[in-house]
């Protein structure tokens, strides 16, 4: 079980949560979660809570290779209403910001945020350590070679496993230096990774637990599981399923996906799981 503070707030992880995606680029790759306008914003948001979301993450920039970069501003201005309208209507429900900006950050968690998911780890904003410090609240630390736009000429390894492990050893550090207490990894999957990466990742997910840290795993709908099926985006739910389950076995703690009940489902399964195989043990 891990405990999260933040900003005085308790979050509780004593079994795999579920965080549903709400993307206010029209760039997403997935067009089932954009909602750039704030009553589909409202709709969706409300559909994934209903549908059994524990924390709902809002992002603003698009990560998928070659979308534009809005910067700052327009990040702001796509995310602060956004993020202020959902935390009054849902005050229970964690908000997560996705962005790799501190002023971000910071202007976010001031509007209602509970957590930071930076793709970039720190890397891209000297500054994002040590504004999240200050804010007190949990940090999502993702591996990421280069950026969403460099990433795809980025993705070699001789031990893809190793090397993320490394990174999130160095980060955690920083992390610590920098005044955060709570530290959620996520491996990355896709980013700066082909498909035989994020395969070995996934089959390897329990040695990240070595870091003492809770793991998050970002699969939902995407190009590795679209691809290797020969489908679209939005048929990719089945192969996403059967990934979740994988990863939940692997280790995973949290799902950032875009489909709640189908993810609600693999916990329930899963933890039946566990649980029949713990009996049997003892």
């Amino acid at each position: 079980m891990w405990t999260l503070n933040a900003r005085g707030k308790i979050l509780t992880i004593d079994q795999p949560v579920i965080m549903g995606i709400l993307n206010r680029s029209k760039e997403s790759f997935y067009s089932g979660s954009r909602v750039a306008e704030d009553d589909v914003l409202m709709r969706q948001a409300g559909r994934l809570i209903d549908e059994g979301a524990d924390w709902l993450d809002i992002g603003g920039q698009s990560t998928r290779p070659g979308a534009e970069v809005v910067g700052e501003e327009e990040e702001l201005r796509r995310l602060l209403p956004a993020i202020a309208m959902v935390h009054r209507e849902w005050p229970e429900v964690p908000l997560s910001v996705d962005t790799w900006h501190a002023r971000v950050a910071a202007l976010a968690v001031e509007a209602g945020a509970s957590l930071v998911n930076d793709v970039s780890g720190g890397k891209v904003d000297p500054a994002m350590l040590e504004t999240v410090g200050k804010l007190g609240v949990p940090y999502i630390c993702m591996h990421m070679k280069g950026t969403p736009a460099t990433m795809n000429s980025e993705a070699h390894y001789e031990d893809v496993v190793r090397e993320v492990l490394d990174f999130f050893v160095h980060r955690i550090e920083a992390c610590r230096r920098a005044g955060i207490h709570d530290v959620i990894l996520d491996p990355g999957w896709g980013f700066a990774k082909l498909a035989v990466h994020n395969f070995r990742l996934l089959h390897d997910l329990s040695v990240l637990r070595i870091c003492g840290k809770p793991l998050l795993l970002g699969v939902s709908r995407k190009s590795t599981i679209y691809r290797t099926l020969g489908v679209s985006p939005e048929e990719a739910l089945n192969g996403t399923t059967v990934l979740h389950t994988l990863g939940l076995i692997n280790g995973a703690d949290i799902l950032r996906v875009h489909d709640p009940a189908a993810a609600r489902e693999v916990v329930v399964l899963t933890e039946a799981y566990r649980r029949a195989n713990e009996k049997k043990g003892r």
